[in-house]
């Protein structure tokens, strides 16, 4: 065995730590509660076109998650930029992704 390998115990106390941060910081808590609301309307991204395979928050690149949008690093960072858009005009924050797209 390879001295790299993380005990049980430490992957533990380090997912304990991550969910207290995202617990802690409302933009988190509010990335995770639209990725929820998401998944709940659509089973692919909303902005993956399965006949192209392209994504449209990358103005047309290729989606390499094949529409999967759970932990897409694009997507989320969508998320990210528009938290910090509503924020920095001071309007109140969607409780559902489906009035997240009339917010904007």
């Amino acid at each position: 065995m390879s001295g790299s390998r993380i005990s049980n115990e430490d992957l533990e106390k380090v997912l304990r730590e991550s969910e207290e941060t995202a617990r802690k910081d409302p933009k988190a808590r509010w990335i995770s509660r639209m990725m929820q609301s998401a998944k709940q309307y659509h089973k692919l991204c909303p902005y993956y076109d399965k006949r192209t395979t392209k994504c449209f928050l990358l103005l047309g690149g290729k989606c390499n998650r094949d529409g999967r949008f759970d932990g897409c690093p694009v997507f989320m960072d969508w998320l990210s930029q528009k938290y910090d858009e509503l924020k920095s005009k001071g309007r109140q924050l969607p409780m559902d992704f489906l009035d997240l797209t009339l917010a904007v």
